[in-house]
This record gives structure tokens, C-alpha cells and sequence, in this order.
């Protein structure tokens, strides 16, 4: 990594977010916390500070294609680069998601967030993400994803409930990722998807059984892979997460 190294996480006002800020921070980073609730950011970036984090603030809406452009504008006039971009801004879209009661809005509107935003967010980094001398590309994904699992018959195969836009944005995310480190292929740019296990978030009531920190591990490590660290990859604590 560069002397300073920057980073951006999206959805870093709260949860998972947060922690992986937090934990790229206590790593001597720069770290930008990407939000697009003003106050909510604010106060992200001051609780980071208070524990000696250097953050700072990005407004940051995934689904706005000019919001995008003008958070790598900032980052290019605060730090001339970015080293580590962390995709980690996610909706569930609310439950249930029976597929044969959705509303197919609740899947666009899922969509734009979990796969189209990172795509509109990844491409506009891109630029700044080139100037790193060992840029990592981060995707924080969920083993709700994974097709092995979702179609397992034994119950440690399963995974989670039904839900016809959450689980299968996760599937489009990774599907996503892996054509990036297609076409990334040859470059230093390493992009990988990490899943946090089920931790107790607003995002699913608070019911997880892992905390914020915890799941913010899996991210901490993707984004501090050596040179030849494996890219195109989908990793959980305890390995290779099959797909």
C-alpha cells in the first residue's frame, strides 16, 4: 500500500459499514465514510475521529449516477487516489418475499441498490482506484447468494428465508464481480466479495447473532490481500464460501 492509503466504504454511517471503517482506520488509513444521510454521516465521521480514526465525509447516494461523480470528485481533490473501495451499502427491501406475492417494484427497487450501485460507484472509483500502487475492490455480499447453499436439501446447506429480491441481488452482485476481475484480469486491481455472517443489524432486526465488528472482519482482510491475493473470489471467515 501507498504511505496513505485511502479508503471508501459505502453505508459507513452505521452497522457493518461503520466497523469496517473503523477497522481500516485503526490501521493507520485515511478512511472515507461514504453516507447519504448528512447527519447520520457527520456523526460517523466524528465518532471515527473521537477514537482516532482519520475520517472523513462522502456524501454518497449508490442509486444517483451525479452523486457518484461527485464523491470521486472529492476524493480526487482530498487525496489525489483511492486505494480501497468497500461496496458495502445494501438494502433487504423488506420482508416477506414470497415470489409469488412480490411486488415487482420491491426488486428493482433492490436491484438498483445492491447490484446497479455498485456497479455506478465501482466504475466511477475506477479512475482513482488506478492511481494505487495495490488497489483492492471489496463487494460486500451475503452466503444468501450462494446458489449451493440456497438449493442445498441438508439444513447446513440452506440459508435464510425466502426472499426473492434480496437473495438473488446477491447472486446478480457476485455474478457482477466475477466479470469485473474477468476484465480486471492482468491488472493490480484485486476484487473480491465477502460475506459477513448473520450479524444483528437494523438491516434484519437485530436478530443476527454477530456482531458488527465481527462481521466486518471478512472485509478487513479482502481489502488488505497481499499483491498476489486471489481475485474474482466470494470468501466468509472460514473460507471460500461455495457459490
Amino acid at each position: 500500500m501507498s504511505e496513505r492509503t485511502i479508503a471508501l466504504v459505502t453505508g459507513a454511517n452505521k452497522g457493518i459499514g461503520y466497523e469496517i471503517a473503523a477497522g481500516l482506520g485503526a490501521l493507520g488509513w485515511s478512511v472515507g465514510v461514504g453516507a447519504r444521510d448528512e447527519q447520520r454521516r457527520k456523526a460517523a465521521v466524528e465518532q471515527l475521529r473521537a477514537v482516532g480514526v482519520d475520517a472523513f465525509g462522502v456524501p454518497l447516494d449508490v442509486t444517483d449516477d451525479a452523486s457518484a461523480t461527485a464523491a470521486a470528485r472529492l476524493i480526487e481533490e482530498q487525496a489525489g487516489h483511492l486505494d480501497v473501495l468497500v461496496n458495502n451499502a445494501g438494502i433487504t427491501g423488506g420482508m416477506p418475499q414470497e415470489p409469488t406475492r412480490v411486488d415487482p417494484a420491491t426488486i428493482r427497487t433492490v436491484v438498483e441498490t445492491n447490484v446497479i450501485g455498485v456497479i455506478r460507484v465501482t466504475n466511477a472509483m475506477l479512475p482513482l482506484l488506478r492511481r494505487s500502487a495495490s488497489p483492492r475492490i471489496v463487494n460486500m455480499s451475503s452466503s444468501v447468494g450462494s446458489l449451493t447453499r440456497q438449493s442445498g436439501t441438508a439444513a447446513e446447506l440452506t440459508a435464510g428465508p425466502v426472499a426473492v429480491a434480496y437473495a438473488p441481488s446477491k447472486t446478480f452482485l457476485n455474478a457482477v464481480t466475477l466479470q469485473y476481475a474477468r476484465e480486471l484480469s492482468g491488472t493490480n486491481i484485486l476484487n473480491n466479495m465477502g460475506c459477513p455472517g448473520y450479524v444483528a443489524t437494523d438491516l434484519n432486526g437485530f436478530r443476527g447473532v454477530r456482531t458488527p465488528e465481527q462481521g466486518a472482519a471478512i472485509a478487513i482482510k479482502l481489502a488488505t490481500l497481499p499483491d498476489d491475493g486471489p481475485t474474482g473470489q466470494f470468501f466468509e471467515d472460514a473460507g471460500v464460501v461455495p457459490w
